[in-house]
């Protein structure tokens, strides 16, 4: 009988072992073992919203599409549904009359490549990016960890710009771009969130956004533009124009992600990638994409597909229209959730929190140290979970913070996991000094 085979950890790629990657399983997980306590870690979308009976209803409107609208004959509308799709993805023109309706950008629907969620989208464009040894991504800090994981999987290193007070600072990416230069390296790409960030939950004003394109085509450099959060806003008016919107000289790659304005099970995303490609064969980036798309997943189950299209079809084309009921849980949440941490903390030496203008995330700084130690004592002791900062970024400041979100919770939820977080931070608050 033969000894099971080792590996040694050495001989598998180094980074299965970067701390990127376990951050990713650990948020991913650290909820489902306390079952038992309130969560404010995960960046889900609610579920309040959620009925089984209507993923029938897309279903049925997706395949009537295919048979009034687009003139498929049934055995074609089967072929559509059960069979091995397109890689670009079967809901491309779709997509390009959402962002068209609730957007205002105009793109050709070829230039759409649909993918496995917005992670493949964000892997496959770092993949094309990655092109000689000293290219690397730049990323607004604290950054996701999805980024900072796909491009340490590819050997692609992330230089942070650090992020102010109201998102990145345009001063800030100049200064960054012009050292990674001096150091020999090729900066390729800024990754930023532009709208209630994850996690800061900081969003860019309008002069900041034409600034940054403007800072883009001198520098030469793409802008890699993820918005999952953008029709999340807190109070009624106009939202400012994505980076895409704005964007007259193909400098920004737009990832949306269909996971927080359908439904995350569909696991659907996306890439607007309308660059141009120089040279022999010509056409475009997102024609590139999909090539590397064909090696990793093949094509995008059709069927996730036809439920978001479906859901689109429900809702006039429109995700803002799709996502009424959602946005004013939302809003009611981040209500709860601010007013909740005034009446607790606002007096307590050393706590502080941001107030976002919208999204799903609000960061509090706190004097003593937050790690994942800390969080397994909250879990244990308290019944309360939250996300430390340290998984976004390595800096003195996200040491001393956490993430709390209040998508996924009721008020009721919110007010009771504050009044467990409030026990926790008053045990760990230095003590005062003798009188």
């Amino acid at each position: 009988m033969t000894s099971p085979v080792l590996l040694d950890r050495a001989d598998l790629h180094a980074s299965l072992a970067d701390p990127a990657l376990l951050s990713m399983n650990f948020l991913n997980e650290v909820a489902g073992r306390y079952p038992d306590a309130i969560s404010f870690a995960p960046g889900r979308p609610t579920e309040e919203t959620f009925d089984v009976a209507d993923l029938h209803r897309y279903l049925d409107a997706y395949a009537r599409h295919l048979a009034e609208d687009k003139g498929y004959d049934e055995v074609r509308v089967r072929r559509e549904l059960f069979q091995y799709g397109r890689t670009k993805g079967i809901v491309h023109e779709l997509i390009a009359r959402q962002l068209h309706l609730d957007e205002g950008i105009t793109v050709d629907p070829e230039a759409i490549v649909v993918t496995v969620g917005a992670q493949e989208a964000l892997w496959l464009v770092l993949r094309a990016l990655k092109a000689a040894e000293n290219d690397v991504v730049l990323a607004v800090t604290p950054a996701y960890v999805g980024l900072t994981g796909a491009a340490r999987l590819l050997d692609l290193p992330v230089r942070s710009v650090p992020e102010g007070p109201h998102g990145v600072r345009p001063e800030d990416l100049i200064d960054r771009i012009r050292a990674v230069r001096a150091a020999g390296e090729r900066p390729r790409a800024l990754y930023l969130v532009p709208d209630f960030s994850n996690p800061s939950g900081h969003s860019l004003d309008l002069a900041t956004r034409h600034r940054l394109l403007e800072i883009a085509a001198e520098e030469d450099i793409l802008l890699l533009e993820d918005n999952p959060y953008g029709y999340f806003r807190a109070a009624d008016g106009e939202r400012p124009p994505t980076l895409k919107a704005l964007d007259t000289g193909q400098r920004v790659v737009h990832v949306g992600s269909l996971a927080k304005t359908c439904f995350p099970g569909a696991r659907v995303g996306f890439a607007v990638a309308d660059q141009r490609i120089a040279g022999p064969g010509g056409g475009l980036l997102a024609d590139e994409l999909s090539r590397a798309k064909s090696m990793v997943t093949v094509n995008t189950s059709p069927i996730s597909q036809a439920l978001v299209g479906g859901m689109l079809l429900e809702h006039g084309g429109s995700l803002l229209r799709a996502n009424e009921r959602a946005i004013a849980v939302y809003r009611r949440n981040l209500d709860c959730l601010l007013k909740g941490l005034q009446r607790r903390f606002s007096a307590l030496p050393g706590v502080s929190w941001n107030t976002p203008s919208g999204g799903f995330f609000v960061v509090v700084t706190v004097p003593f140290p937050v790690t994942d130690a800390l969080l397994e004592d909250a879990a244990v002791r308290h019944g309360v979970l939250f996300t430390p900062m340290r998984h976004f970024g390595d800096d003195t400041r996200s040491a001393r913070q956490l993430r709390l979100s209040c998508s996924y919770l009721t008020t009721h939820q919110i007010e009771s996991g504050l009044d467990r977080l409030n026990d926790l931070i008053a045990e760990h608050l230095p003590a005062a000094p003798d009188a």
